[in-house]
């Protein structure tokens, strides 16, 4: 046999340039559109419908329905698509990843498209070393198409030559021959070969070279492709592995989807193939052997996509009351103390996963809130026992924000790694500088805590005055970390008004030091002793610095929407 390691090693090399391609095409897209992206996922998700044409657009731009299944599952686990919704986007995936093998088939073996890849570089080179970014990014689309079509040539010149080796054709022929049950066996040989290349598209492309070289026939590269439909969803079942509960059953509902499917094309098998055969050979009229068989494989894989969705459509109630019943959720309280929206697992794509650390910077400072209305429930406080319960709260969630302030800064961390736009580079640095002053004012909380912890144990009592401004100045604090949560949780694009935030941090900073003037009179008036005095002013001064933090995080977040 004429076939050495060193020819193997090509074809390895070659489904690596051409798996590399893919990627940094899909990725260069993704950051030139992720904007676009994120709103057309959020808009265009209104009901079934719209959500399969959602799935079908982004899948066709991205060149990758794994990329958007796994959009999807992060989307989910980030509260920004309900598992209903989820279900019809990932039903258009599967139709917009067809279009792959629709190129390959047009291009891929009609045109030389490889001839015009060194070409195309060239147009890149100088978009690829642009300032802008959007420009940087289309260069890097342009470099991947490039390298995609040239690992297809590579993929389809370094094959072997069947018809040169008689005995590997022999070792084939030994597992094609055995009617259905070869057809269940490539079922599950295309199942695990997508499974471990974690791209449907790269099989598809590999399918349709050995139908093409004669390898197998329509019938088996039939079978690859089913098992390629299964394969696909490993990716997003890897996402949600570590996702809550919602997006372990958006990537559930994915898998479900592609076995039903697969289920009724086995069962209707012979017919459905022999109608995409006459539909190829006798109304598109393509009679070239290769150029035929590769289009009757595109057109099958579209022909599936679309029957299977159009059948499901109907179905996504009872898909989704299947995979709940399968996965039960968790109770809340469980979920209470964890990061919600980020996880260590898998990453989706490096711009979007910037939206998921967004919304846990949201809930972070959520949760650093309500401290404050621990604070004033113990300043009140006179039962010990209830004291201690509440002051114990107060340092768990100064513990649990010190946890969250590190595990979201490892997480953005890994995101800058990435392939990321200059924009996402500056969120980046917004984001981490905003972690940092949320923890701060959870530190705060937690000096206030104690102030009031140290006030008890001294025995000091607080006249009726003391009392109120405390409170007046717990109020302004509260306005302010209120108005902080308030600009972190917008979604919109139109830049939130800072005015108010720096209204309130003027009048904590004028009160701050009206009472500072009031206390040295008090106390020189005898007012209060001097111990009680030191306690009511580190409590108003910590106010007044958790103030500044919270301007902070919203200057920040202003001066470049997160």
């Amino acid at each position: 046999m004429d076939y050495s390691f060193f020819d193997f090693l090509r074809l390895i090399g070659s489904l690596g340039l051409f798996l590399y391609g893919m990627k940094i095409m899909s990725e260069g897209l993704q950051k030139f559109a992720g904007d676009s992206l994120r709103k057309i996922l959020t808009a265009m998700t209104t009901n079934r419908v719209t959500g399969v044409l959602t799935g079908v657009l982004i899948t066709a731009l991205i060149q990758s329905s794994s990329a958007t299944t796994v959009m999807v599952v992060s989307f989910v686990n980030a509260g920004l698509l309900t598992l209903t919704q989820s279900i019809g986007v990932i039903m258009g995936a599967n139709i917009g990843t067809t279009v792959t093998a629709w190129i390959i088939s047009a291009l891929g073996f009609k045109v030389d498209i490889a001839a015009f890849a060194l070409p195309l570089l060239a147009i890149g080179i100088p978009l690829l070393f642009s300032e802008k970014s959007s420009r940087k990014s289309l260069g890097e689309f342009i470099f991947g198409f490039s390298f995609l079509f040239m690992g297809l040539q590579n993929l389809k010149a370094n094959a072997p030559d069947l018809s040169a080796n008689p005995d590997m054709l022999a070792f084939v022929q030994n597992y094609t021959d055995m009617g259905f049950l070869s057809i269940i066996l490539f079922l599950f040989i295309g199942a695990i070969l997508t499974m471990i290349v974690q791209a449907s598209a790269a099989t598809m492309a590999i399918t349709l070279i050995m139908c093409a070289n004669g390898w197998i026939d329509y019938e088996l590269g039939v079978a690859l492709v089913l098992g390629e439909n299964i394969g696909t969803t490993i990716t997003a079942n890897l996402a949600a592995l570590t996702g809550n509960t919602q997006s372990r059953r958006a990537a559930l509902a994915h898998l479900m989807f592609n076995i039903f499917g697969v289920c009724w094309v086995l069962i209707l098998f012979y017919p459905f193939t022999n109608g995409i055969s006459w539909f190829v050979s006798d109304i598109m009229k393509v009679t070239d052997p290769a150029v035929a068989v590769s289009f009757k494989l595109a057109a099958f894989h579209t022909a599936f996509n679309i029957s299977n969705t159009f059948i499901m459509i109907w179905l996504v109630n009872l898909i989704e009351k299947t995979v709940c019943l399968i996965i039960k959720g968790k109770k809340e309280e469980e979920e209470e103390y964890r990061l919600r929206y980020i996880t260590g697992g898998m990453l989706s794509t490096s711009e979007l996963s910037l939206l998921q650390a967004h919304k846990e910077i949201a809930l972070f400072a959520e949760r650093t809130g309500r401290m404050l209305g621990m604070i004033k429930e113990l300043f009140y406080e006179k039962d010990e026992s209830a004291f201690l319960k509440t002051y114990s709260r107060i340092e768990k969630y100064e513990s649990i924000s010190d946890r969250m302030e590190v595990e979201i800064a490892n997480y953005l961390t890994s995101v800058a790694e990435g392939r990321l736009s200059s924009e996402g580079k500056e969120e980046i640095r917004i984001m981490l500088r905003a972690v940092s002053e949320i923890e701060s004012i959870a530190d705060s909380c937690n000096n206030m805590a104690r102030s009031i912890k140290r006030r008890n144990e001294f025995k000091s009592i607080f006249t009726d005055e003391q009392n109120q401004n405390v409170e007046q100045m717990l109020e302004l604090t509260v306005r302010s970390v209120n108005r902080m949560i308030e600009v972190l949780e917008r979604t919109d694009t139109v830049r939130a008004d800072v005015n108010p935030s720096y209204n309130i941090e003027n009048e904590i900073n004028n009160y701050r030091n009206q009472l500072k003037i009031n206390n040295v009179e008090n106390i020189n008036n005898k007012k209060y002793q001097y111990q009680d005095g030191v306690y009511y002013m580190d409590i108003i001064n910590e106010a007044e610095k958790l103030g500044d933090y919270v301007l902070n995080v919203v200057q920040a977040v202003i001066e470049k929407k997160i």
